[in-house]
């Protein structure tokens, strides 16, 4: 494995060697990653509180059956119990 030097080290001849861009920065796609990111976050929880509501409203799991209920709590519909 051959000796590699640190960006900024001067080499023993006394010149500085180019590197050049070493890394490159897309800033669009770190964004358009990072809102990616926040928009699915934002997501998954707003879904897993509307299901914990609907849990709770329900007073069943999504799809669950009971003794006392013989249909399932839908996706989307559920009786409120007073």
């Amino acid at each position: 494995m051959e000796p590699t030097m640190e960006a900024g080290a001067v080499p023993e001849n006394g010149t500085k060697g180019n590197l050049g861009p070493v890394v490159q920065i897309d800033e669009g796609r770190i964004q358009a990653h990072l809102d990616e990111v926040v928009r699915s976050t934002v997501e998954e929880t707003l879904n897993a509180l509307l299901d914990a509501e609907a849990d709770h409203l329900c007073d069943a799991r999504k799809h669950e059956r009971t003794e006392d209920r013989k249909d399932t709590r839908g996706a989307l519909v559920c009786s409120r119990r007073s």
